[in-house]
């Protein structure tokens, strides 16, 4: 053989026998995190499931609560007591005057300590439509916080501080009708949390 035959016979063996052998795998590079555009995630983990409310959800509280006589106030003898705090509360936010009555009292005890001009309460009865034009009338009228001669006022106590005690009565058949009506406290800004039902049942 010719040392020509001889190269060309190594040749052929070298190319046959890198046929049989894979390359040597190259290092893997660690992949780059997808970008936001990239991502995609399935549609049945993208969105979490919807939770439905239950069938019969309890009834929202509002304040006040009259129409849900949630604290009516005791009623005897054709007359009620509302307590009243520094806490700007009645201790009552409905009464139900028995039909049966012709007058009807109110006597108003404020439980609280402080004094007539920074925490004074009373009881003016209205309809409900009047109360909001009555506190805003007596607003600058001290101490009452009452517009003298209002008709819109059906009955009203005294604005009192802490420990005093003041009553009001009126005629039931000024209730019967074209209501409804409530009663609520005209000192500035109280009107807010202090005010209740008043019906003739």
């Amino acid at each position: 053989m010719t040392p020509r035959h001889l190269l060309l016979a190594g040749a052929i063996a070298l190319a046959l026998s890198a046929c049989g052998k894979s390359p040597a795998p190259a290092a893997e590079t660690p992949a780059a995190p997808p970008t936001a555009a990239e991502q995609t995630v399935p549609a049945d983990i993208a969105t979490p499931p919807a939770v439905e409310a239950p069938a019969e959800a309890g009834p929202v509280e509002t304040a006040p609560a009259a129409a849900t006589g949630s604290k009516p106030a005791v009623v005897a003898n054709c007359a009620a007591t509302i307590e009243s705090n520094d806490a700007m509360q009645y201790d009552a936010d409905s009464i139900t005057v028995p039909a049966s009555c012709s007058t009807f009292t109110i006597h108003l005890k404020h439980v609280g300590q402080m004094p007539v001009a920074a925490m004074g309460h009373n009881i003016v009865v209205a309809k409900e439509a009047d109360m909001r034009g009555i506190a805003a009338d007596g607003m600058t009228v001290t101490p009452e916080h009452l517009k003298a001669g209002d008709d819109r006022v059906i009955a009203h106590t005294a604005m009192i501080g802490g420990g005093g005690t003041s009553s009001l009565s009126f005629d039931v058949a000024l209730i019967k009708d074209g209501g409804p009506y409530r009663f609520f406290c005209s000192f500035p800004g109280h009107l807010a949390l202090m005010q209740g039902s008043l019906q003739v049942q």
